[in-house]
């Protein structure tokens, strides 16, 4: 049996949560940083994904309001570390059952 989501805060959070995970780049940006032990530097993403810092962290503030990461801030640096990575790992498994 499903649960009936009651609210208009929880559809809106739920809404939140799958328009971030929609990207591909916002997943595979969730996924460098829960392989590290440790958070990860933005510039560090960026190189990873051969992108520019600017397009990193416009992606990096989305998943940030859907609350799948928080980012740091280090002296001048940013430095980000995944929240709720397992629920993104189960989602991405349900879609390759459904596929």
């Amino acid at each position: 049996m499903v649960e009936k989501l009651s609210t208009e805060e929880e559809i809106d959070r739920a809404s939140k949560v799958f328009s971030a995970l929609s990207s591909p780049t916002r997943l595979k940006i969730l996924f460098i940083i829960s392989e590290t032990k440790r958070p990860l530097h933005i510039k560090a993403v960026a190189k990873a994904l051969k992108m520019d810092y600017a397009a990193v962290y416009r992606h990096v503030e989305v998943l940030k309001k859907a609350k799948l990461l928080e980012i740091y801030e280090v002296g001048r640096s940013r430095v980000l570390s995944p929240l709720n990575i397992d629920m993104v790992k189960r989602f991405i498994q349900l879609a390759k059952e459904v596929i």
